[in-house]
């Protein structure tokens, strides 16, 4: 440890020092929530405010991480380091998207990666650093990263309990009429540097109780460890299974890689449960060793199928950013696999090349996170210019080109590509001078009245269109009140059926889970005659919006209650997947090279 925590004055030092870091991170980070929300400089410059916002979000943590566990003149490098790789794939990030969309703050996905290349990457270089070497001892990188994993986890429990304390206490100030504590935690200026502040506050004072945290994590690590054998098991059994099930129902549920990834995810965070540092103060219990050893080579096959399954999905549909993200998670897990199959299988000490397995691997993850992230090997880059090579080579036929993943997912790479397709013509290039103009990612563009209430409207079948005196009736008249049907609070959605036999269609609008039926009662005048209940059989609501409906006569009488009909309103145990009846299937979105 850099500096001496048994010294008062030193731990004070610290402690101010991660307090003042915690502070001026929320305060930039409100000035940088204002900016956006008022359009201003540096909200307007959109890579500038990706660079700062990175910068900003992440490079605090290298801060309070290091201060007790970091020489004072590796961690201004290691920050200064850190700080510069964040603002450039920050930018990058910004700028891959800012061809169809207003960017402001980097993207969700990149905040994920982001953190877990910065955690992986603080916890090689602060271990070095600890011991002098440009590898360390497993022993130490396994004490940093769980000591701060777990102060990360305690940290955020903390912030959340302070704010429940917050809201009590104004809670309390309310009831005597006093509500200046309430106004005060919805102002931004106070609640984001609080919330980084005491996150700075809960480090230090986890910090200063090592021993506490040790003894957390150690307890937190046996419980997990007695869950290997449970895994094991069920691995084992499944594995057992497959020569007998053969491989077509994992291809049937399109989600095979992700789940055999997860397993094995699982299964290596549960091994070094067991294994903790390699040097545990009593003997790893015998069956924990066992399942250490079988799970360690279940992983090569947990592995290996997820690479069959991924491969044969890209080779049917081509590269998407999420089978490109699934193949780096399969590079990565092959690292691990093979290494701890060797740990398990070779002798010597249990499973001690693991350690080997993962430092390797931590350093193999680190490439992969900063080449997917950056320009060297973006997912929508590679994605789209597979794409491409498919249309050119004639593998994707024009009508089943997926424009709008071009459009909307291919993020400046897509727009580029669109615009290249236009300029070569034919009908490729009609369907790509269409998708350049799409706005609605998640279904075709919606139909939109000349006037009138409704703004946006998506009509099935495809073919056909509202009337337009529907469109612009008075959207109040009626005793519920309408939906804006405005693409974004409201999305609605509406087709066409004969309700009451009279050979006249009727006009069912589809919003929020409800069907309302409009009937045309006179010339140009529409009126609401019914409603469903909210719908919520399984895929109901995306039936209705795709056009996939149809009237039937009631499967289940209606009650006549004083000469009243009374319908019956089905519950979910009874839809037909759940009460025996034949599984008519789940209604999906149409859409061009399914995933």
């Amino acid at each position: 440890m850099a500096y001496g925590m048994d010294d008062e004055g030193q731990t004070r030092t610290i402690g101010l020092a991660r307090i003042g870091t915690g502070l001026v991170q929320g305060v930039a980070l409100w000035a940088l929530t204002e900016a956006a929300d008022n359009k201003v400089w540096p909200a307007t410059s959109g890579v500038l405010f990706g660079v700062l916002a990175a910068v900003v979000l992440f490079t605090p943590f290298v801060v309070l991480g290091g201060l007790a566990d970091m020489r004072r003149r590796t961690l201004v490098i290691w920050t200064l380091a850190a700080a510069a790789g964040l603002a450039a794939l920050g930018a990058h990030d910004i700028d891959r998207r800012a061809a169809h969309e207003v960017v402001e703050w980097i993207s969700g996905q990149a905040m994920v990666f982001l953190a877990a290349v910065l955690f992986i990457t603080h916890h090689l270089v602060s271990a070095a650093d600890s011991d002098r070497r440009l590898i360390a001892r497993f022993p130490t990188y396994f004490d940093q990263a769980w000591k701060h994993g777990v102060q990360l986890v305690m940290s955020a429990g903390f912030v959340g309990v302070f704010w429940l304390v917050l809201f009590l206490g104004a809670a309390l100030f309310k009831l005597i009429g006093i509500e200046f504590v309430e106004e005060l935690t919805r102002k931004s200026w106070f609640a984001i540097p609080a919330t980084t502040t005491m996150f700075a506050a809960a480090v230090q004072l986890t910090d200063v109780r090592h021993g506490l945290i040790r003894g957390i994590r150690t307890v937190a690590l046996t419980l997990l460890s007695w869950l290997l054998p449970v895994l094991v098991f069920l691995t084992g059994a499944f594995m057992l299974a497959l020569p007998f099930t053969g491989l077509e129902p994992l291809w049937k549920t399109r989600s095979a890689a992700a789940i055999l990834l997860s397993a094995a995810a699982v299964m290596i965070v549960l091994i070094n449960a067991a294994y903790q540092d390699g040097e545990p103060d009593t003997p790893t219990p015998l069956v924990l060793r066992w399942a250490g050893r079988i799970g360690g080579l279940l992983l090569l096959p947990l592995v290996g199928v997820a690479a069959y399954a991924l491969s044969l999905r890209i080779g049917q549909y081509g590269l998407t950013p999420d089978r490109i993200i699934a193949a780096a998670c399969v590079v990565a897990g092959i690292f691990y696999a093979v290494g701890y199959s060797l740990a398990a299988v070779l002798p010597g000490v249990w499973m001690k090349r693991l350690e080997t397995a993962n430092v390797v691997t931590a350093f193999v993850t680190v490439g992969l996170i900063l080449a997917l992230f950056s320009p060297l090997a973006d997912p929508a880059r590679l994605s789209v210019n597979d794409q491409m090579a498919r249309i050119a080579d004639g593998r994707v036929k024009p009508d089943k080109v997926d424009y709008r993943f071009l459009r909307f997912d291919g993020e400046k790479y897509g727009h580029a590509a669109l615009q290249r397709l236009v300029k070569k013509g034919g009908d490729v290039g009609k369907r790509a001078a269409e998708a350049l103009n799409w706005t609605n990612k998640w279904g075709r563009d919606a139909q939109a009245p000349e006037s009138g209430g409704v703004k946006q409207i998506l009509v099935w079948p495809k073919d056909r269109t509202l009337p337009a005196a529907f469109l612009t009736r008075a959207w109040d008249d009626d005793v519920r009140p309408e939906p804006a049907c405005d693409g974004k609070s409201d999305k609605c959605e509406a087709t066409f059926a004969d309700m009451n036999g009279d050979k006249h269609e009727e006009i069912l609008l589809a919003f929020n889970g409800i069907v309302t039926v409009y009937q045309e009662v006179s010339p140009g005048k529409w009126q609401v005659v019914g409603r469903t209940d909210a719908l919520n059989c399984n895929g109901d609501g995306v039936a209705v919006g795709s056009g996939k409906v149809a009237t039937l006569p009631n499967i289940w009488a209606d009650l006549s209650v004083s000469g009243r009909r009374v319908p019956l309103n089905i519950e979910p145990q009874a839809c037909p997947e759940s009460a025996g009846q034949p599984d008519r299937g789940q209604p999906t979105w149409e859409r061009v090279n399914p995933d």
